[in-house]
């Protein structure tokens, strides 16, 4: 019936039927919950939810209760929701939406009535980040699409976007400092189909401005989702040196990238280039009120750096032993930039191969042997292990996926996923851990459709594996997920049917080979031995 399964949930005999003589009525703390309620359900009964004389009442009730923590309970005579603050009154509201009828979900004007059957659930997040990467920067998402993605993420009782703004392939991000980084960063003349396929021969780009940007944290923050930046670097960032070729390492100019991969460009550690950033950082700062920001880090190759007189000289002057270091002291500076202003710093877990910043998050994405090694050290922890969360790999072993990609990914193995892993069971360690996220990286996710495609029902399953109770029960699921369905194509999301593509969600492209796969699992593998070895 309710994805995410709740706590506990009891059913009675009985039911309420929302209509548009129904009433809403709220404790003042929770006056923009029922706001919110309003405007999703009006329309489609008819009716405005005003209190006064009527059918029924919902009422939204302020209680002693942890945080994001609700009760529901519905029957003849209205519907009670309980909370002790407004991000679990939502969440009780989101539940409750989901008891109704998938039209409810419409946001049609029907003016029909919606019948609920009488049930009492008490109900509790797991864990306090329930989150998903959204990347920008390889293929842009328009504000409006972005808005409707925060709005599906909030339904799944989700509470964090970790949105990639910057990389390779796209500056996404208006920075009034350093205006050249959207006037050429945000742009590309072309970009390759497939993940080693031909060029489309088509321009692509786009940015958000600074409004952009705070209509998109405050419609998200209505929704009790936290939007945490990426500004990834010192790799990632051949988009700001097309822009600002001074803070590259080469003397030649370079354009924003059109092919997808590891580059080979990164900055450079000059004083100039890390003011630069954080100036950068300021700007962000003044965008997103998350107490989380993240620097990335991650894939960062070092041939410039090893090839560089510059580098090599501020090596030696640090007193570092290698590149990994020279890396860790660059996001050092970053750390302490970010705690200064009351920040935190997350990073990827390529970050503690040359010693992580005291107080650093590390989001763990290759296998759970840096989530071990990070809470261990007493790092916060965030899971996203790729074998498990990232949505962007193909769905099945099919050569109709749409260009398929990666590990297999099955609707089922995202719901056997558990954020915690295996090897802190029964640690004190494992309490540094809180929560995990999905990623949905964007090479080959080229429109809302196609993200729609990858992103659901798998979402779904991760929110699940975030919000309830560790215990599985993969038939359970299934059966509500049979009801979820018809909501999300009530939303006009284009999921992914269980049997495989329908024919229009298949799309010419370059087909996955094999050896794609077993040089990606390869590239992994590697990456996770040199961080076993401290490398």
């Amino acid at each position: 019936m309710i994805i995410p399964k709740p706590v506990r949930l009891n059913t009675s005999p009985g039911r309420f039927v929302v209509d548009r003589h129904t009433a809403l009525t709220t404790d003042p703390a929770f006056s923009e919950v029922a706001a919110w309620l309003r405007a999703e359900l009006g329309p489609v009964v008819g009716g405005e939810l005003l209190p006064g004389t009527s059918s029924g009442t919902i009422t939204l009730s302020a209680r002693e209760m942890p945080p994001e923590a609700y009760r529901l309970s519905t029957g003849a005579g209205g519907v009670l929701i309980e909370a002790g603050d407004p991000a679990g009154a939502f969440y009780g509201a989101q539940t409750f939406r989901q008891l109704l009828p998938p039209e409810a979900f419409r946001r049609a004007a029907t003016g029909q009535p919606l019948p609920l059957p009488a049930v009492h659930i008490e109900d509790r997040p797991r864990f306090a980040w329930r989150g998903c990467l959204l990347d920008v920067a390889r293929h842009f998402l328009t504000k409006a699409d972005l808005l409707r993605f925060i709005d599906l993420m909030a339904a799944h009782k989700l509470n964090v976007l970790h949105l990639h703004l910057t990389d390779d392939q796209g500056w996404r991000l208006e920075i009034r400092r350093y205006p050249r980084l959207t006037e050429v960063g945000a742009w590309r003349r072309e970009s390759q189909l497939g993940w080693n396929g031909a060029m489309d021969g088509r321009p692509h780009g786009g940015y958000y401005t600074q409004d952009d940007i705070r209509e998109i944290v405050a419609h998200a923050a209505r929704r009790h989702i936290t939007v945490v930046p990426e500004i990834d670097l010192p790799g990632h960032t051949q988009a700001a040196i097309a822009a600002h070729p001074e803070l590259g390492n080469l003397d030649v100019p370079l354009e924003v990238a059109t092919t997808w991969g590891v580059g080979a460009n990164v900055l450079n550690t000059e004083k100039r280039t890390i003011t630069f950033f954080q100036n950068v950082m300021d700007e962000v700062l003044e965008l997103f009120p998350s107490p989380y920001i993240s620097v990335g880090g991650d894939e960062c190759r070092k041939d410039q750096w090893r090839a560089s007189p510059a580098a090599q000289r501020r090596i030696a002057e640090l007193g570092l032993r290698d590149e990994e270091e020279l890396q860790s002291w660059m996001i050092g500076r970053f750390a302490d930039h970010l705690a200064a202003r009351g920040r935190q710093l997350v990073g990827w877990d390529e970050i503690l191969e040359g010693g992580a910043p005291d107080g650093a998050v590390i989001a763990s994405w290759r296998d759970d042997h840096g989530a071990v090694v990070a809470a261990k050290a007493g790092h916060t922890v965030v899971t996203c292990p790729n074998t498990s969360t990232y949505l962007d790999y193909r769905q099945a072993p099919d050569e109709d996926e749409p260009v398929p990609f990666g590990t297999v990914l099955t609707l089922d193995d995202v719901y056997s996923f558990e954020p915690v892993p295996a090897a802190l069971a029964g640690d004190q360690a494992a309490q540094h851990v809180i929560g995990s996220q999905c990623c949905l990286w964007t090479e080959l996710i080229d429109s809302p459709r196609h993200l729609d495609y990858m992103a659901f029902p798998r979402l779904a399953a991760f929110a699940e594996t975030v919000w309830s109770p560790p215990e599985r029960d993969p038939a359970d699921f299934r059966q509500r997920l049979n009801d979820h369905l018809p909501r999300l194509a009530a939303l006009g999301v284009e999921y992914r049917p269980d049997d495989g593509p329908l024919p229009w969600q298949q799309r010419p492209g370059v087909p996955g080979r094999p050896e794609e796969t077993d040089t990606w699992r390869a590239k992994v593998a590697d990456w996770t031995r040199n961080l076993r070895e401290g490398r």
